[in-house]
């Protein structure tokens, strides 16, 4: 993420994705198109960069105008609708998300043992995908949903990850860091100890 937030691109994305998450989990692909096109800068659609998103904001309101606080509930509204209406399929798909985004850290773990140097570089999209996992977690508490493979598992790459960072500040915009509390958010106030190029 770049050392600038922007308000406005997070509640665009979160009510794209909104929109299309119902064809989302009727399909096969873990990662969807949230619409904008073949050359649309709009992440990849999945259950986790939704509520990632839909969170975070709703903790940072007050940093929101009144038509983005309105557009932010429409978008929630959209979530819990589609929720409701193929529950069986989100559960599926976002259990399979966690656990394949757990999966893809273990490339990460490699190239920290090979090359400390590269570790430090490549740490972003970790801290990326760590996130979203735990906003999954944070999100299944919300849902009743519960899977003990995914909590060891967690608990799992979170020591592997210990290894390779230490104590630093926030890693993202500063604009960001009142909806990460340190407690659950840790890897966020953490960094490789190689340097970056």
């Amino acid at each position: 993420m770049s050392e600038k937030y922007n308000f406005e691109s997070d509640i665009k994305e979160a009510e794209a994705m909104a929109s299309h998450l119902a064809p989302y989990l009727k399909s096969s692909e873990l990662y969807g198109n949230a619409g904008g096109g073949f050359f649309s800068r709009m992440p990849a659609l999945t259950i986790g960069a939704l509520v990632m998103r839909l969170r975070r904001l709703d903790v940072l309101r007050l940093s929101l105008s009144t038509p983005q606080r309105e557009r932010l509930e429409k978008a929630k509204q959209t979530h819990q609708t589609v929720y409701r209406e193929w529950k069986a399929h989100y559960d599926k798909k976002i259990l399979r998300e966690a656990h394949s985004r757990l999966d893809a850290m273990r490339t990460f773990f490699e190239e920290c043992e090979n090359d400390p140097r590269l570790c430090a570089q490549v740490y972003s999209p970790e801290v990326l995908r760590r996130t979203i996992v735990q906003e999954i977690f944070i999100h299944m508490g919300n849902i009743d949903l519960e899977d003990d493979t995914l909590t060891e598992k967690m608990a799992g790459m979170d020591s592997r990850l210990r290894r390779y960072v230490r104590p630093n500040t926030f890693f993202w915009a500063k604009d960001l860091e009142p909806a990460y509390a340190q407690a659950d958010f840790w890897w966020l106030y953490h960094r490789p100890v190689g340097k970056e190029r």
